[in-house]
Order: structure tokens, then C-alpha cells, then sequence
């Protein structure tokens, strides 16, 4: 009970802490980001429609990913099947069956040599595409640790991947061995969402808990940031192209965006419904948010908040959203059975 008491105090003091830093920063804030965007050329609302409609799977897609530069892309869905695609060509290039039909995330490798898939199994299993056992369901590993359901995963090379779970709970693992590296155990509730830095010496992950927190890497277990503006779950994290900065998507129906640096949010974009999804484009300068009442994706100028459209053509919730390594195509990922690319 003392221990406890003293852990409820220790508490206390850092939130105190944490107010009187704010207030400090604050104090120093001389403008607003749109107040200081005001010389800028407006944005005009880009001439994006859809090219491409991948189609394919038998139940709700749940996540997907671009590799790197390359033209392709990984998605996941409740049909219990992993495809990578052409999104040039729409094609299959593989269809991976899986051990459980209920994943929830999927990533590429930088290179473009391995996926990886994760649900309520609570397991990461890797595939080598490479390998010609893979069509077949054999994962080259199969990283199992983690006692909630696999939220997100994200390699940071071929050799390392980071996963996030309902445990509370993210791990960097070693993809040849196995084993967990490291353990990042910051968050009070589920893990949701995870986004690695350009750079990959960071990640930020959002959680039921209502935060995002900043991760270093190579520094050990513990948040180096914490960002607590919203009222809901932390659906979706995404690092600004630089990495100075990253966005979120809340079930309190909005994105911030925040800047490391400042360490407190810069812009807020208002929506109807809790969002899903988040991403930015290759510049930065467009802002795009999906919902999980509605089918279409909200363009926003990241600048100055102001909505200048939205993609059209699902039919129900998206899920997943991201933009290709190369930035000249946004994907989308919907439980209408499609992915859709505009561009």
C-alpha cells in the first residue's frame, strides 16, 4: 500500500511537472502556425481522382502499406489472405494464406524483400518474399511474445521490425533470431498505432490511453515525450516528412498536428466522426484523414486547417490509408473488399 502511494505521488508531481512545463513553452508561443502560414501561397485543391482499383479479397480490409519506392503494395484482410500487389498493373503478385483469419496490420520491408502481419493472435509472423514457400503460408519467423492482439508493425530494415500490441505494450525485434531487443513499456492502455521517423531512430505511438508518445529507439524503454491533447483513444500516427513533426487521428473525431520541437500541437483538424487513418504527402503540405462513419478521405491544407476536399469512390469505412514512397499516389484500404489508388 505505501509503495502505492508513493507511485499515485510520483504521479501526481510529473503531471504537475509536466502543466508548469507546458505553461513555460507557451508562455514563449509568439504566433499560431496559421498566423505565421499567412505569406504563403494558398493551396489549391489538388486534381487527385482514382486511377486504379485493386481488387481481390473476400472480407474487410484492415491495413496496408507501400514498399519503399517501389510501385507495390501489401494489404491485409479478414479473409485471412495477405497480397502484395502491382498498383501499376493491379495484379497479384503474391497471395500469402495465414494462419489466423483475423489480422489486423501488415507492413513492408523497406527493400521490399519481406512483409509482415499481425492480428489477434498476437503474433508477427514475417515472410521472405524471396522464399517460394511463402505463397504457401510459411512465414520465415514467427515473433510471439506479446499477450494482447497485434496493432501495427513496421520494419525498420530487413534485419529489425517494431510492433505494438493491446498489451499495452511496443517491442523492436530481431527478425533472424527472433528475440526481442527491447521492450517499450510507456502506455497505460492497448497500443493502437505506431509511425517510425525517416530516420528510424524514432517512433510514436497512439493509445486508448488518449496520448501519443515519442519513443527514441536507441535509448531504452521509456517515452522521451508524451502529448496528451486529446479526449479519446488514439486511433493513428503518422511522422511529418521531415520528422520534425507528426500527425494523429483520434476517436475524438480530430487530427493534431505536433511539433517535436515545440512538444505541443501546432494545428487541429475537426471532422465528424473518429478517425482512422492518417497521412501526409511527400511535401507535407496536403494533410489527409479517414473516418470511420463515412467512405471518402478529407484533404486538408496541413498549414492553415482548412479543408480544400475529399477523395470519393468507397463504399464503406476506410480503414488504412498511406502514400507511396515515390509520393505521386495516396492508397486507400476500405472493408468494402477494395483499395483504391488515386493519384
Amino acid at each position: 500500500a505505501d509503495i502505492q502511494e508513493r507511485l499515485n505521488a510520483a504521479r501526481s508531481e510529473a503531471q504537475q511537472l509536466e502543466q508548469q512545463l507546458r505553461q513555460a513553452v507557451d508562455s514563449r508561443k509568439d504566433k499560431s502556425l496559421k498566423d505565421a502560414a499567412s505569406g504563403l501561397t494558398p493551396m489549391i485543391v489538388p486534381a487527385i481522382s482514382c486511377r486504379r482499383t485493386l481488387k481481390g479479397h473476400m472480407g474487410k480490409i484492415y491495413s496496408m502499406q507501400w514498399a519503399g519506392e517501389a510501385d507495390h503494395l501489401v494489404s491485409a484482410a479478414q479473409d485471412g489472405v495477405l497480397i502484395v500487389w502491382d498498383g501499376l498493373s493491379t495484379n497479384k503478385i503474391n497471395a500469402i494464406p495465414l494462419s489466423c483469419a483475423w489480422v489486423m496490420t501488415c507492413c513492408f520491408a523497406p527493400s521490399g524483400q519481406f512483409v509482415a502481419s499481425g492480428g489477434l493472435d498476437n503474433i508477427c509472423s514475417v515472410f521472405d518474399l524471396s522464399n517460394p514457400g511463402t505463397d504457401e503460408g510459411k512465414p520465415i519467423v514467427e515473433l510471439e511474445g506479446h499477450n494482447g492482439h497485434l496493432s501495427a508493425c513496421r520494419f525498420l530494415n530487413n534485419e529489425q521490425i517494431l510492433t505494438s500490441s493491446g498489451d499495452k505494450t511496443s517491442w523492436l525485434w530481431d527478425v533472424k533470431s527472433g528475440k526481442t531487443i527491447t521492450k517499450f513499456e510507456d502506455h497505460t492502455g492497448d497500443v493502437l498505432s505506431l509511425s517510425l521517423s525517416p530516420d528510424a531512430n524514432y517512433f510514436v505511438s497512439g493509445s486508448v490511453d488518449q496520448t501519443a508518445r515519442l519513443f527514441d529507439i536507441r535509448a531504452g524503454t521509456l517515452a522521451q515525450m508524451r502529448f496528451v491533447d486529446h479526449n479519446s483513444d488514439v486511433n493513428a500516427v503518422q511522422f511529418f516528412p521531415s520528422g520534425s513533426a507528426f500527425g494523429t487521428g483520434s476517436e475524438d473525431n480530430s487530427c493534431h498536428l505536433y511539433d517535436i520541437r515545440y512538444a505541443g500541437p501546432l494545428m487541429s483538424y475537426a471532422g465528424d466522426s473518429g478517425v482512422t487513418s492518417v497521412a501526409f504527402s511527400k511535401s507535407g503540405r496536403y494533410f489527409f484523414s479517414a473516418y470511420s462513419m463515412g467512405s471518402n478521405v478529407k484533404i486538408w491544407d496541413t498549414m492553415n486547417g482548412s479543408q480544400l476536399g475529399e477523395l470519393k469512390g468507397h463504399k464503406e469505412r476506410i480503414s488504412s490509408i498511406g502514400i507511396s514512397g515515390n509520393g505521386l499516389a495516396l492508397g486507400t484500404a476500405c472493408w468494402d473488399r477494395t483499395l483504391k489508388i488515386f493519384a
